[in-house]
């Protein structure tokens, strides 16, 4: 399982660099055709993180409920994010890899309850439901890239 969080730290740090650059109003904007903004995306991979790793198995979230309520599946943007908002999002981003990992080297995790998420994808422990992250995480950081694009022009 070491390589897995190895794996998720890359994939949190390409999406930290893929922001890196990005205006506050940018992280806010809602381009014409898509129904959320480039925050709401950062927000949400930690917000679904959370409910995989943590509520699933009913365990305690590791951020603040705010972030997970306002980010976490079946939301949308509702409300501008500031730029304390934005950077306590990003500062969210690898502690929340390190904690999991910490809590599951605990033995936090043994039992985790099997469960099938909208994409039809089966979960029935916690390893293959740190990778099916992957997966999510990397949909995401494509929604983010193709909303940076949108900026541009």
């Amino acid at each position: 399982m070491e390589k897995v969080f190895e794996r998720y730290r890359k994939i949190r740090k390409n999406l930290l660099d893929t922001v890196h650059e990005i205006t506050t109003e940018q992280f806010n904007h809602i381009p014409t055709g898509f129904p959320n903004n480039i925050i709401w995306h950062v927000g949400h991979v930690i917000a679904a993180q959370q409910g995989v790793c943590y509520v699933r198995p009913g365990k305690m979230l590791k951020v603040d409920a705010d972030i997970f309520n306002d980010f976490k599946p079946g939301t949308r943007p509702d409300k501008y994010v500031d730029s304390i908002g934005i950077d306590r999002l990003k500062a969210l981003a690898i502690p929340t890899i390190d904690i999991f990992e910490k809590d599951y080297l605990a033995g936090e995790f043994i039992a985790y309850p099997a469960w099938t998420t909208r994409y039809g994808v089966e979960l029935t422990d916690i390893k293959i439901a740190s990778e099916f992250l992957f997966y999510h995480e990397g949909m995401h950081l494509g929604y983010i890239m193709a909303l940076k694009k949108c900026l541009r022009k």
